[in-house]
C-alpha cells in the first residue's frame, strides 16, 4: 500500500558525536577532502549508498555503529580535529579582513545555486557559477549573504526512452533530508516573509538557511500552510511554469529576498549589506523593494532610485536576447501596482524601468535585464568578449554612444578549484610542493604558486592522467548500464557495456545544456568521418557526451535523440557514449578523466563557458571555438582553437565549415600529438601542453581571482557610492539629473578649431608637435561644472572613425559670451604618424556618478559637408 505522506526522521547523535552534525550542516564538506574522508570512515558502504551526502549517511547509520564510534578514541580525535579546523576556517581572518574600505556585507541574489549534488537547486552554468562564487567568497572571508529559492522538485532528473528520447522526472525534495535549517525568530517560530498579490491574496514563504563555509545562503520556500495551492506551487521547480508563475518566482526572489535578508540580519546580528549583487535579471525586483523601503523613509521615487542604484551591481550572463525574461506590462502592473505588492510606488515609473526603449524593442513588454541595468550603477559581462557583446546588445539604452562607451564592463568567470580539482591532482601537488602551498595555489592563486608545476616529472603527469581516465571509464560503464536498464534492457543484453571505452585511448568530453547555439550534434555533421576517427586502428578517439535539454525545448530534445541514436550504433557504441542526468556528481569524474574538452558554440553566443576551466585545472586540454573565456586566454600552447566562419550567414554552411575544421584538428593535430610517444613511452609534447595549461591557466581560471576582481572593481566602489548617495545627497543628485535632462536639448557643440604652434602648418603638422584645441559649447541653463567637455583623438580607419581614441577633458577658459556659449581648451599632442583624427563631445558630469555615460546623454559636433583629410607626419 502506498503511503499518503512521506517525511524524514533525523538521527539523534550521541553527545560525543554531536560535531558530526555540525560538520554535515556546513557545506564546506563538499570541497574539503579531509571532512569527506571522515564521513566515509563512519560507514564506507553507507557513504557509497548515500552518494557522498553526509545528511543521508547519518540518517542511515545504525544505533550500534554510532555507539561504537562514540567510544572509538581514534575516531573522536579525528572528529575533534575536523571540528576545530572548521571553527578556525569560519572564524579566523582571511584575505578580505586584511583589506580596507570594503563593504560591510554584500547581498548576492541568484535564481539557482549549484553548491553540491546533495542540494539539487541548479540547472546549469548560472547556478554552478553562483555556488562557486559563494565558496570562493567563503575562502576569502568576503561577508556575502546568498539569496535564492528552495525548489521542492529542484530541476528535473533526466533519463532516456528506448528510442533515445529525453524523459523528465521531478523528485520531491524534503527539506528535512537536505542540508538546510529553518531560520527562527527569537520565540522559536519559523521566520517568514509575505508578499501581497492581486485579489487580496498573500504569498508567504519560509526562510531556510544553508551554511556554505563562512557564507549564509537564504532559500525561500512557498510550500507552507497559509498559502493556497497556487501560491504553494510558486517554488515548485526551477525554470518551470508560464509567465505569471515565473513572475511570482522572481518577485519572491527579489522582493521577498530583500525582506529575508532584513530578517536574517535582525535575528542573527549579521551586518546589513551595503552592496546588492543581482546575478542575472531574475532577481531584479530587489531594487524595487529597496526603493519601497527608502520611500517609507521619506525619499521620493527619484531620490530612492539614485540611492538604490549607487549600491547595486548587475551581472548579465547571456548574449542571447531569447535568454532574457520578458513579461507583458499589464501583468507586471497588476502585480506591482495598487492592489498588488508595491502600493504607493508609482507603477508607471516601475514600468518605465523595464521598457524596451531602443530600436527593435517591444514597448509592450517589461524586460528584466533592462530593468536590472537601469537599477544598477555598475554592470558587467562575464568574459572580455561577452562584455563587448553586451555593450553592443544593450547599446540602444545609451543612444548617441558608441558601443565601446556603453557602461558595461567585464569580469571573467572563474571556478572553485577545491570543488573541481580531483583529489588525485591535489595529492600530487601536495607531494611535489607541500600541502600548504598546493592548497594556497587552488584557493588564493597567484602565478608564482603555479610555476612549480614545471618541476613535476613527465612520468608523474602521465600516470596521473591515466589514473583519472581509468576512473572515468569505470564510472561511464556503471552509468551506461544503469541507463540501459532504465531504457528497458536486461542484464543479458548488456555484456558489451563491460568493454565500453578504453583507459589508454584519447578521451574527449562534451557536457553542457542543450540549447541549439551550443551545437551538441556538430560532431555528427559527417558521421562516417567521425566513425573513422573513433575506429582508427592506430589513433582512435573516444567521446563521452552528457547534457540536458530544457523540458519545453523540443528542438533540444531532438538533438539529444539524434546523438543518442548514433551512440547506440553497435559499430561505435564502445567508443562514444551519451550519459543521461548530467549533474555535479558526474562532472567531478568527467572533467578530470578527459584528455580533451570540446566546446563548439556559435560564436559569440557563449558568455563564458566554465566547464573547460574545470577540465583545464585537472590537466585536460581545451579544443574550442574562440568564444567566452577561451577567446581571452587561448595562447596556442594550451589547446586548440576551432576555426570559425564568422562572416557566413547561412547557418547550414557555417556548421559544415566549422565541423570540417574540427575534424581536421582532431585528425591532423590532436590525435597525432596524443599518440606520439617517445622511447620512454611518454607523449612528451602532450605532457608539455598539460604542464603549460596548468601553470598558465591555473591562476587565471580560479573563482578566487574572480571574486577578488568583483571586490576590487565593483563591490568596493559600489559601497563607497552607497555611503555617499544617501538621504539629502540622493535627493540632490536626483534633482541635478532632472535639471540636466531638462536642459540637455539646449546643449550643443557649436564650433571646434585647432590652433597650431607658432611656425607650424595646421594641415601638415609634424609628429611630436602639440596643437591647441578650442571648443565652443552652448550649455543652455547649465554651468561648466555640470559637464565634461572631452577631446577624443587617435588613429582613424578608412571611414574616418576613431579607433581606440585617447580621451582627455578640456578646461573652460572663458565666461559665457553674449550667445551664452563657453570656450573650452586643451592640448592635442600628435604622438603617432599616419591617419589621425579628433573630435569633441560634451557629457554630463557629477562626482556621484560612476560613469559620464550614466545618463545616456551626449552632445557632439554636427557632421559637416566637405571635410578634408590632412596628413600628419
Amino acid at each position: 500500500m502506498k503511503a499518503i505522506r512521506r517525511f524524514t526522521v533525523r538521527t539523534v547523535l550521541p553527545e560525543p558525536l554531536r560535531p558530526l552534525g555540525e560538520l554535515a550542516a556546513n557545506l564546506r564538506w563538499s570541497w574539503h577532502e579531509e571532512t569527506r574522508e571522515l564521513f566515509r570512515s563512519v560507514h564506507p558502504e553507507g557513504w557509497r549508498a548515500a552518494q557522498g551526502d553526509p545528511v543521508r549517511l547519518l540518517g542511515s547509520v545504525s544505533k550500534e555503529r554510532l555507539a561504537a564510534l562514540a567510544g572509538d578514541r581514534r575516531f573522536l580525535r579525528r572528529l575533534t580535529a575536523a571540528a576545530e579546523d572548521l571553527a578556525d576556517y569560519t572564524a579566523g581572518p582571511r584575505w578580505y579582513q586584511e583589506q580596507s574600505d570594503l563593504p560591510a556585507a554584500v547581498g548576492y541574489f541568484s535564481p539557482e545555486f549549484g553548491i553540491t549534488w546533495a542540494l539539487p537547486q541548479y540547472s546549469g552554468g548560472l547556478g554552478i557559477l553562483a555556488g562557486d562564487h559563494l565558496k570562493a567568497a567563503s575562502d576569502l572571508g568576503v561577508p556575502l549573504i546568498g539569496v535564492g529559492l528552495l525548489y521542492r522538485h529542484g530541476y528535473f532528473r533526466q533519463s532516456l526512452s528506448r528510442e533515445g528520447w529525453q524523459q523528465e522526472q521531478y523528485p520531491v525534495l524534503d527539506p528535512n533530508s537536505l542540508p538546510v535549517s529553518p531560520l527562527r525568530e527569537a520565540d522559536g517560530t519559523p521566520a517568514r516573509v509575505a508578499l501581497a498579490l492581486p485579489g487580496g491574496r498573500t504569498l508567504t514563504a519560509r526562510i531556510w538557511t544553508v551554511q556554505v563555509g563562512r557564507v549564509p545562503l537564504l532559500l525561500l520556500d512557498s510550500d507552507v500552510e497559509p498559502n493556497q495551492p497556487a501560491e504553494r506551487d510558486v517554488t515548485d521547480r526551477l525554470y518551470g511554469g508560464g509567465s505569471e508563475h515565473r513572475l511570482l518566482q522572481e518577485m519572491l526572489l527579489g522582493i521577498g529576498g530583500v525582506r529575508a535578508v532584513r530578517a536574517y540580519c535582525r535575528i542573527t546580528g549579521h551586518l546589513e549589506p551595503e552592496v546588492f549583487h543581482t546575478n542575472e535579471g531574475h532577481a531584479g525586483f530587489l531594487g524595487l523593494e529597496r526603493i519601497r523601503e527608502l520611500s517609507h523613509e521619506g525619499l521620493d521615487f527619484d531620490a530612492a532610485l539614485e540611492a538604490v542604484r549607487a549600491g547595486t551591481v548587475f551581472t548579465t550572463h547571456t548574449p542571447v536576447p531569447a535568454g532574457i525574461d520578458r513579461f507583458t506590462r499589464d501583468l507586471v502592473a497588476r502585480h506591482l501596482g495598487d492592489g498588488g505588492e508595491l502600493p504607493g510606488v508609482d507603477v508607471g515609473r516601475i514600468l518605465e524601468l523595464g521598457r524596451e526603449t531602443y530600436p527593435g524593442g517591444d514597448p509592450d513588454l517589461f524586460n528584466m535585464a533592462v530593468m536590472g541595468l537601469r537599477l544598477a550603477q555598475r554592470a558587467n559581462g562575464v568574459s572580455t568578449l561577452h562584455g563587448a557583446v553586451s555593450r553592443q546588445m544593450f547599446a540602444g539604452l545609451w543612444p548617441g554612444f558608441d558601443p565601446e562607451d556603453v557602461p558595461i564592463t567585464s569580469i571573467t568567470n572563474g571556478v572553485h578549484a577545491p570543488t573541481w580539482v580531483a583529489p588525485e591532482v591535489l595529492r600530487l601537488g601536495s607531494r611535489q610542493f607541500g600541502a600548504s602551498r598546493a592548497e594556497d595555489a587552488l584557493m588564493i592563486g597567484g602565478a608564482e604558486r603555479w610555476e612549480a608545476v614545471a618541476d613535476v616529472p613527465d612520468a608523474a603527469v602521465w600516470e596521473l592522467r591515466r589514473t583519472l581516465r581509468e576512473q572515468l571509464v569505470e564510472d561511464v560503464r556503471s552509468r551506461l548500464r544503469a541507463s540501459w536498464r532504465q531504457r528497458g534492457a536486461n542484464d543479458a543484453e548488456l555484456g558489451w557495456t563491460d568493454h565500453v571505452l578504453d583507459p589508454d585511448v584519447l578521451t574527449i568530453g562534451f557536457a553542457r545544456r542543450v540549447p541549439s547555439y551550443k551545437r551538441l550534434t556538430l560532431m555528427l555533421r559527417d558521421k562516417e568521418r567521425l566513425a573513422a576517427m573513433l575506429l582508427h586502428p592506430d589513433r582512435p578517439i573516444q567521446i563521452v557526451v552528457a547534457g540536458k535539454a530544457h523540458p519545453a525545448d523540443e528542438g533540444g530534445k531532438r538533438l539529444v535523440q539524434e546523438l543518442v541514436r548514433f551512440t547506440d550504433d553497435p559499430r561505435v557504441r564502445h567508443r562514444i557514449v551519451f550519459l543521461p542526468d548530467y549533474d555535479m556528481r558526474m562532472a567531478r569524474t568527467l572533467y578530470p578523466g578527459c584528455d580533451v574538452w570540446l566546446n563548439n558554440p556559435l560564436r559569440p553566443l557563449e558568455a563564458c563557458g566554465t566547464s573547460g576551466m574545470k577540465a583545464a585545472l585537472n590537466g585536460c586540454l581545451n579544443l574550442s571555438v574562440l568564444d567566452g573565456w577561451w577567446d581571452e586566454w587561448y595562447d596556442g600552447e594550451n589547446g586548440w582553437a576551432i576555426p570559425t566562419a564568422d562572416g557566413v550567414t547561412d547557418e547550414d554552411r557555417r556548421d559544415e565549415l566549422e565541423a570540417a575544421g574540427l575534424y581536421d584538428l582532431l585528425e591532423q593535430q590532436v590525435a597525432p600529438r596524443f599518440y606520439d610517444q617517445g622511447r620512454n613511452g611518454l607523449p612528451q609534447r602532450w605532457v608539455q601542453m598539460v604542464r603549460h595549461t596548468l601553470s598558465t591557466l591555473g591562476p587565471k581560471v580560479l573563482a578566487g581571482r574572480m571574486v577578488r576582481d568583483y571586490v576590487r572593481q565593483l563591490y568596493a566602489p559600489a559601497a563607497r557610492s552607497h555611503r555617499a548617495v544617501r538621504g539629502p545627497a540622493a535627493a540632490e543628485l536626483a534633482q541635478w539629473k532632472r535639471r540636466v535632462r531638462q536642459e540637455w536639448p539646449r546643449v550643443a557643440v557649436d564650433h571646434v578649431e585647432t590652433v597650431a604652434a607658432e611656425g607650424a602648418v595646421d594641415d601638415a603638422a609634424e609628429l611630436g608637435s602639440t596643437l591647441t584645441l578650442r571648443v565652443q559649447v552652448a550649455l543652455g541653463g547649465l554651468d561648466p561644472s555640470d559637464v565634461d567637455v572631452q577631446l577624443l583623438s587617435g588613429p582613424v580607419d578608412a571611414a574616418d572613425r576613431l579607433t581606440a581614441p585617447a580621451v582627455q577633458s578640456l578646461k573652460p577658459v572663458t565666461r559665457a559670451d553674449v550667445a551664452g556659449r563657453y570656450t573650452f581648451e586643451g592640448p592635442l599632442t600628435l604622438d603617432r604618424t599616419g591617419a589621425f583624427g579628433y573630435t569633441a563631445r560634451v557629457l554630463p558630469a557629477h562626482p556621484l556618478m560612476a560613469t559620464p555615460a550614466e545618463l545616456g546623454l551626449v552632445a557632439v559636433p554636427p557632421e559637416t559637408e566637405g571635410m578634408t583629410a590632412g596628413v600628419l607626419r
